[in-house]
């Protein structure tokens, strides 16, 4: 590590510990040439994964923005808001896991939607609503018919 007072190429590490609950690593560094003391923070970097919008514009993922939508979603809903940290956390992990930089958006909405089926019908159809732009209510008449058929397989009925 470069001292930031001096220049000089090497410094020492005199004391390291955990910091920001574990997050973090807390380095105390002193320069051999200078004397000159310093704190350095190490951290994971995560790669950095780019949302491609519909319409074509690119913004950085932003974890809170898809945990507010679920929130949203199951809002007033029987569903521990630990499970909709799970449920970021297993789709942030699918998306950095996935191995590509440019994510499109339908493919953040799909992983959304597939956790919520899981999770809550109410919660499904209510992220649908939003997630498939529904204008009409014979939009959402139509999304509950097509939930109902694959709930409930054909059982032969004449």
């Amino acid at each position: 590590m470069k001292c930031p007072f001096c220049g000089c190429e090497e410094t020492i590490v005199k004391d390291s510990r955990n910091a920001d609950d574990n997050t973090a690593v807390r380095r105390r560094r002193e320069c051999p040439d200078c004397g000159s003391r310093f704190t350095t923070f190490e951290r994971v970097q995560l790669r950095e994964l780019v949302v491609v919008k519909k319409n074509g514009e690119k913004t950085l993922f932003d974890r809170d923005k898809l945990a507010k939508s679920i929130q949203l979603a199951v809002r007033k809903r029987p569903v521990d808001m630990g499970r909709v940290e799970k449920i970021v956390s297993a789709i942030q992990r699918r998306l950095e896991s996935s191995g590509e930089a440019e994510i499109p958006s339908a493919t953040i909405g799909a992983y959304a939607m597939e956790a919520l089926e899981n999770l809550d019908h109410v919660a499904y159809i209510r992220f649908a609503s939003v997630y498939k732009d529904f204008r009409e209510v014979k939009d959402f008449e139509d999304f509950v018919e097509t939930i109902d058929k694959l709930a409930k397989p054909d059982n032969g009925d004449k």
